[in-house]
């Protein structure tokens, strides 16, 4: 059951430290205060700001994921007190394509939360697209101090 509203990108931009070309997700679909779930598209696109020489590496999921995770942190209210989260630790991240350019689909970007201390949240992220699972692994992110 998902009781976080669905949000469109301009209404993301509002929620999360990013902006312009680095607002990667595209709409909120589902989530509660466990898990969020988020589509992307730009990932097809040539000016995506992570592309190096034009290809877009499956480890740029990461950021893709850390935005999901400041956006259901932030949704959920998992702070009471708003803080800065860095990414912190990337565990266990492992794919299944080389490129996500080459993904003619959307990408569907979840995060699972997995522990929420006052000094870090961890999740477990899945990155799926093309009907396959793209990119799994864990997040940590660091927040600063109160």
């Amino acid at each position: 059951m998902s009781n976080l509203p669905p949000m469109d990108k301009a209404a993301i931009a509002g929620e999360i430290p990013h902006a312009g070309a680095m607002i990667l997700l595209d709409s909120v679909i589902g989530g509660d205060r466990a898990w969020i779930a988020c589509r992307a598209v730009n990932h097809r696109d040539p000016v995506n700001p992570l592309r190096r020489d034009g290809i877009l590496p499956a480890s740029a999921a990461a950021e893709y994921a850390a935005q999901a995770v400041a956006l259901h942190a932030k949704l959920t209210g998992i702070e009471r007190e708003p803080r800065r989260g860095f990414l912190a630790v990337i565990n266990n991240l492992t794919w299944t394509r080389d490129r996500l350019d080459l993904v003619e689909g959307e990408l569907e970007v979840r995060a699972e939360q997995l522990a929420a201390t006052g000094a870090a949240l961890q999740y477990a992220i899945t990155v799926t697209g093309d009907g396959q699972v793209l990119v799994m692994g864990e997040l940590m992110v660091a927040l600063e101090r109160a």
